[in-house]
């Protein structure tokens, strides 16, 4: 955290940062239907956070105050070395703001990525660590429900930390049987019974995902994989998959065990943990149960919208250009970027962001974005040097909405972010490869993809 902490401190530059409380904030980090995550750092210690900032009346409507209280309450108190701390929670009239650990080793996956699959000890490790982090929590009560790729992130010491712990499944509910009914999460990674929407049990369900986890990081590609949806959940249902040769008779037992598509003859976590290919080489998990208060929690689900302990979201003066990458920002963004084209065909991954350089000045970037967008059928609303563009059409997954934003890297130089804020990544996707057509112009190349796109004249350049 050290070397993290003093690159950062160098740039609280007042260029139209935003403060809460003690915390300056920074770029998005990522961002869903209900929620945003924010990189951030606490003005005081310099430490660097990430913050979820959940909209209070989207929560409100939802009917989910009673179950965010839970959840957050219950992920407080839990202190886990597999497992993102959540330090505080603080509450504006219309935002929650959860402060959380910032990791800075990248997604487990990009290991797959650089490498290739990994080799079974290694494989093993990081499963036993994912084990750790989901028993512990089940004995305390909180399921993940969204187990996938992007929630398994590593610290500096690659160290396995499992994030969205209890907030990926914010507007699901339990009904009066106990059980969980909402098909959430990736369908590659979801148990069978929770895309049957019969109500599953929380625990089996994570197991499961959990097993597909492992297959992927021993053979660096997912057991169940088909463009058409019908047909991916038929292979679900069945749980038609073939280990690869290179895998060990004792690890093909295991998975066939836990992707097992009926829940009750299901292997169990505590038989897992007595596994022997489980159990060679683990390591329990060693950490002090501190004491942590739920004072905050009770303050900001207070009734009184009076509540002494709001915080107000202060804006220092109105930017009237893009906001300056620091050092540190930019290393962090450069994480995981270069994402192997071969991992993304056989994993079926696609990424939800995409970035490109220009060294054209920032407000005719936004116009020439803008042009480009129109014609493809985007409503696009401006703020600043932000841009929000909206699918007018109905997608797969709803309407395709995606944020865009302008950076300053170096004086002349601007980094332009694209993410995609809503619907489906596969359309974001081909959105992109459109709207690059439309850029070509502004995208600043290197000499050598110049020469490259005037042999193949593409789409000039632009990395995903």
């Amino acid at each position: 955290m050290a070397m993290s902490s003093r690159l950062s401190g160098g740039s609280s530059g007042g260029s139209g940062r935003t403060r809460v409380g003690r915390y300056e904030l920074g770029r998005t980090l990522g961002e869903g239907s209900f929620a945003k995550v924010k990189f951030a750092r606490n003005v005081e210690t310099n430490e660097n956070v990430a913050i979820k900032i959940l909209d209070k009346e989207k929560v409100l409507k939802h009917k989910m105050i009673g179950q965010i209280k839970r959840e957050i309450s219950t992920m407080k108190l839990i202190r886990h070395p597999n497992v993102i701390r959540m330090y505080e929670v603080m509450a504006s009239k219309t935002k929650i703001y959860i402060v959380m650990e910032f990791v800075t080793g990248g997604e487990l996956f990009d290991k797959i990525a650089t490498k290739g699959r990994l080799k079974e000890d290694e494989a093993r490790k990081y499963f036993q660590q994912l084990i750790n982090a989901v028993d512990y929590c089940h004995s305390r009560g909180v399921y993940h429900r969204d187990l996938k790729p992007e929630n398994l992130l590593l610290d500096a010491n690659g160290v396995l930390k499992v994030s969205d712990f209890g907030l990926s499944a914010l507007p699901q509910q339990v009904r009066e049987d106990g059980l969980l009914h909402t098909t959430c999460g990736t369908p590659n990674y979801v148990a069978p019974e929770v895309i049957n929407n019969k109500g599953y049990d929380g625990a089996k369900a994570d197991l499961w995902s959990c097993g597909v986890i492992l297959f992927v990081l021993m053979a660096g590609y997912l057991p169940f994989e088909e463009s058409n949806l019908m047909a991916l959940y038929k292979k679900i249902f069945k749980a038609e998959f073939s280990c690869p040769p290179w895998f060990s008779t004792s690890a093909k037992k295991l998975i066939k065990k836990i992707l097992d598509p009926n829940p009750s003859t299901r292997i169990t976590i505590a038989e897992v943990l007595e596994n022997d290919w489980f159990k060679k080489g683990y390591q329990p998990p060693v950490f002090q149960q501190e004491d942590a208060s739920l004072d905050d929690v009770n303050a900001i689900f207070n009734e009184s919208t009076d509540s002494p302990n709001l915080v107000v979201e202060r804006r220092e003066e109105r930017s009237t250009t893009p906001v300056t990458m620091n050092a540190f920002e930019l290393i962090s963004k450069s994480q995981g970027l270069d994402l192997g084209s071969l991992f993304e065909k056989q994993m079926g991954l696609v990424k939800r962001e995409t970035r490109f350089t220009s060294k054209c000045p920032a407000n005719e970037i936004i116009s020439k974005i803008e042009q480009a967008a129109v014609p493809l059928g985007f409503d696009v609303k401006k703020n600043n040097y932000k841009l929000k563009l909206h699918g007018e059409k109905t997608g797969r997954k709803g309407h395709l909405s995606i944020a865009t934003e302008i950076f300053e890297v170096a004086p002349s130089l601007h980094m332009v972010e694209l993410r995609k804020a809503g619907g489906d990544t596969l359309e974001f996707h081909k959105f992109y490869k459109n709207l690059a057509t439309g850029l070509k112009d502004i995208v600043w190349q290197s000499g050598d993809e110049v020469k490259d796109n005037e042999v193949n004249s593409g789409a000039g350049g632009v990395s995903s």
